[in-house]
């Protein structure tokens, strides 16, 4: 991925959600069910996997695909059915430090967007129960939209919907495939390891003091 400080004076930052912002997996919850943890890697391995899960982040509805899974696996329908049932409980807290960093960076006046990959069902909620949201001045959600990361289209939706110049903005994400179609659709980007690399990164671009 090439070096963020090389590239142009950044006009807005695009956030991801989990994983960023929210420590959310799905272990959160499983682990209050299963009393055995190579069980449980199984089940999120095998079952309600990161791949299914992926559906509803490109816009199917939960209902739907949770129908289709518990009947392919009928013997685990009430674990199945916790997914999204439960859903809050896979999202444990804000990671605070990094929503520091975004308080910091909505101090100077910074743009601040969101682009991420969640179900446009489960959302609402995340929005309901963290008040950072209010910092950012739009969002692009893949379920909302039918498309999700890193399907290049839902970056140039971004860009498009709030007249953003690519090469002006940077993005923010803990997955390397995101961050890298970000920087092939013309955007600048970080991959986020922790708030303090995050941190250091982001004066790095004379972004924070």
């Amino acid at each position: 991925m090439p070096d963020p400080q090389r590239g142009a004076p950044v006009e807005a930052a695009v956030f991801d959600v989990g994983g960023v912002l929210i420590d959310w997996d799905p272990r959160h919850l499983y682990r209050k069910i299963f009393d055995d943890e190579a069980a449980m890697e199984r089940f999120l391995a095998e079952v309600c996997s990161h791949a299914w899960n992926e559906q509803a982040d490109a816009g199917r509805p939960i209902a739907e695909i949770t129908a289709e899974l518990c009947a392919e696996h009928p013997d685990k329908r009430d674990l199945i059915e916790s997914y999204y049932a439960r859903f809050p409980e896979m999202m444990k807290d804000a990671l605070h430090g990094t929503v520091a960093l975004l308080e910091r960076l909505h101090g100077t006046g910074l743009p601040l967007y969101v682009l991420s990959n969640f179900s446009a069902e489960t959302f609402p909620i995340a929005r309901q129960r963290f008040g950072f949201f209010e910092r950012f001045r739009g969002l692009v959600i893949s379920g909302a939209e039918g498309m999700k990361k890193p399907d290049p289209r839902i970056y140039h939706l971004l860009i498009e919907r709030f007249a953003l110049r690519p090469a002006q903005t940077l993005f923010i994400d803990d997955r390397a495939d995101n961050a890298q179609a970000a920087v092939d659709a013309g955007w600048q980007a970080l991959r986020f390891a922790s708030p303090e690399k995050l941190e250091v990164d982001l004066q790095s671009l004379g972004l924070l003091a």
